[in-house]
């Protein structure tokens, strides 16, 4: 799998998560953790795909 894949993942994992993270933030639920994984994992795969871009 190469690194671009890879990123692609992350921030797409990273997206969905942010939104179940926002569902559960304004439903009563434990959203504020679910929110921060899903939002590091988006800057941590848009910042992959930016290193890849930048390299290639």
């Amino acid at each position: 799998m190469s690194e671009t894949w890879f990123a692609i993942g992350l921030a797409s994992v990273g997206v969905l998560l942010s939104i179940v993270g926002a569902a559960l933030y304004v439903l009563p639920g434990p959203g504020i953790p679910v929110l921060a994984v899903g939002v590091t994992l988006l800057v941590a795969g848009v910042g992959l795909l930016g290193a890849d871009v930048q390299r290639g």
